[in-house]
């Protein structure tokens, strides 16, 4: 009798055992499906970040973001959807948000300025700046520092900083332009000159560059164009912006044979370019 009396706990220990095993098996599956859920996560925030339409990241990360408030990967890739969206106020407020949560690194105070500057907020941007180390060292940095500088007229602080974005590029090309534009709107055209066309020797592509050259030449009564790769259409535009600045100098004659110019040499209508010499021969 005793022996039937202990059969029944026995049975009973081993219920709650299996129960036990079963039930770390079922959250042993459960952890599983939530290690596939955050890789198929991961891959999918990599998709909306780079090849996705700006505004349907953006409305993932929202949805996402309020799901996991404290996910700092989730925030960040809130606000670099808004900053490719170009919903500058609001890429602003999620980068500054970013930078109080834990984890955030001095990348994210970069980012931040960078939304900072192109929301026209320089004098907060310049604070963000301040407020990262010495050390932190990065392209992006220093590029911001530079045009931060050039905001507030500081060109000893711009020229250094645009010195020193370039020696940490590969590709120089568009920091030299910006820092050609500074000595532009300073009224060192042959300097602005000067970085203009070694801009373009870094990257034959940016038109920008070439337009910039343009006036910083015409600036110095220098009309003839540049030695500098173009297309048959860059050469219409050039010479065009070359028309403009005859014009702001005074120069009718040197505009009106300009814009002939540029109307002739682009392959199809050049509409800017004809209502310009109209408008300078109905004067």
């Amino acid at each position: 009798m005793r022996q039937q009396f202990l059969i029944a706990p026995m049975v009973m220990c081993g219920l709650i055992l299996s129960a036990c095993e079963r039930e770390t098996e079922e959250e042993k599956v459960e952890r599983t499906y939530q290690e596939v859920n955050v890789i198929d996560e991961t891959n999918l925030s990599e998709v909306l970040l780079t090849a996705a339409d700006p505004n349907e990241a953006v409305t993932y990360f929202q949805g996402a973001a309020a799901k996991n408030p404290d996910r700092i990967d989730l925030q960040r890739g809130l606000a670099i959807s808004l900053s490719r969206a170009k919903r500058t106020t609001e890429a602003a407020a999620a980068w500054k948000k970013v930078t109080t949560m834990k984890g955030a690194a001095n990348v994210d105070k970069v980012e931040y300025a960078d939304a900072l500057v192109r929301a026209g907020n320089w004098s907060q941007a310049r604070t963000v700046l301040d407020s990262v180390p010495p050390t932190y060292e990065t392209f992006k940095r220093y590029r911001l520092e530079a045009v931060v500088a050039d905001s507030k007229q500081d060109w000893k602080r711009a020229d250094h900083f645009y010195e020193t974005a370039v020696g940490l590029t590969t590709r120089p090309g568009g920091v030299m332009n910006n820092w050609g534009y500074s000595k532009l709107t300073r009224g060192q055209y042959a300097e602005a000159e000067r970085l203009f066309t070694e801009a373009i020797q870094q990257d034959k592509s940016l038109f920008t560059a070439k337009n910039n050259l343009v006036l910083a030449r015409a600036a110095q009564g220098n009309y003839s164009l540049p030695v500098v790769p173009m297309t048959q259409v860059e050469r219409a535009m050039l010479l065009n912006t070359m028309g403009i600045s005859a014009v702001k100098q005074g120069d009718v004659a040197t505009a009106k044979n300009l814009f002939r110019e540029a109307i002739a040499t682009h392959p199809q209508h050049y509409d800017e370019a004809v209502r310009s010499l109209r408008a300078l021969e109905e004067a």
